[in-house]
């Protein structure tokens, strides 16, 4: 890892599942780096591959091949007992199903100090912290309700107080908004944004919800295995997040957007370019003009 500012590098990442009569490629030599503060939603189609890099930045998997990086330290040369250290340390997880994410039998403050019992802390200390991650993900005036008694809103809340509670360096989102209505949505968009913005938390969205776009500063597009482009947010619609509303921030060209070019030189094009170029073959034309690369039929 070269660069002390990334907290992530993903080398080449290889991931083929396989079974009796079938053999699937679910990444193909994915290149990745986040930096450490940096929010980030990593979006694709289903079967695209965004979950398993996920599964592998989390330590639930292994990569068939390549390496990943996280704060410096080679995260697959890791034993089990470290990679488990891992897992309550360095990321924490929120999944869109409820179930992962909470003890149904626990009410919302039970379920934050939960992960708090493998820390040495006294009852009082235990408690004081889950209030205050309750309080910070506001939804401290539900922490005696059970999961039941809460929306669907309100268990994201809750669930992303407990992946907050062993102060992750990485926190992890697995589709965080699949499960709730639009406004609810936004809502939860605009806390990730708050807690990225006030704790310093590098967080890492995987969504299929290209609305999600608007609120995280860098968007990762994945396409068949590989990362086909990227949005960086522009400075002056950034200056605006606060200012305007979801409808009107709709209405703003907010990223900019790039095209990756991978170790071998290779670049990949999503469809909706291809589409709006009328290239319907898989043989192209290249050409430079006046310091412009030109690909047409």
């Amino acid at each position: 890892m070269s660069n002390p500012e990334n907290i992530l590098v993903c080398d080449g990442l290889v991931k083929i599942f396989k079974t009796e009569e079938v053999e699937v490629m679910a990444l193909q030599g994915l290149d990745l780096q986040i930096k450490k503060g940096e929010l980030v939603a990593i979006i694709g189609k289903s079967g695209s591959g965004k979950s398993t890099l996920l599964n592998m930045i989390g330590g639930l998997e292994r990569p068939t091949a390549g390496r990943i990086y996280v704060d410096g330290k080679d995260l697959f040369a890791m034993t089990e007992a470290q990679l488990v250290s891992y897992r309550q340390n360095t990321v924490g997880f929120v999944w869109q199903n409820s179930a992962q994410n909470l003890f149904p039998y626990l009410n919302a403050l039970q379920n934050v100090e939960a992960p708090l019992y493998f820390k040495k802390m006294s009852e009082k200390a235990r408690r004081e912290k889950a209030m205050e991650l309750l309080k910070r993900t506001g939804i401290d005036h539900k922490a005696m309700s059970y999961p039941t008694q809460l929306s669907g809103g309100e268990q994201q809340r809750v669930a992303i107080a407990v992946a907050l509670a062993m102060d992750p360096k990485i926190l992890l989102a697995d589709e965080p908004t699949g499960a709730v209505d639009s406004k609810t949505s936004d809502m939860i968009q605009d806390l990730f944004r708050k807690l990225n913005e006030e704790l310093g938390l590098t967080i890492i969205i995987v969504t299929h919800d290209i609305s999600l776009a608007n609120k995280v500063s860098r968007v990762i597009m994945v396409s068949d295995g590989k990362i086909s482009t990227e949005k960086i947010m522009k400075e002056d619609y950034r200056k605006k997040l606060d200012e305007l509303s979801t409808e009107n921030l709709k209405e703003m060209d907010s990223h900019e957007e790039y095209s990756v070019l991978d170790k071998a030189r290779r670049v990949q094009l999503s469809e909706e370019v291809l589409k709006e170029a009328g290239i319907d073959s898989h043989m192209v034309r290249v050409e430079v003009v006046d310091g412009k690369i030109i690909i047409s039929k």
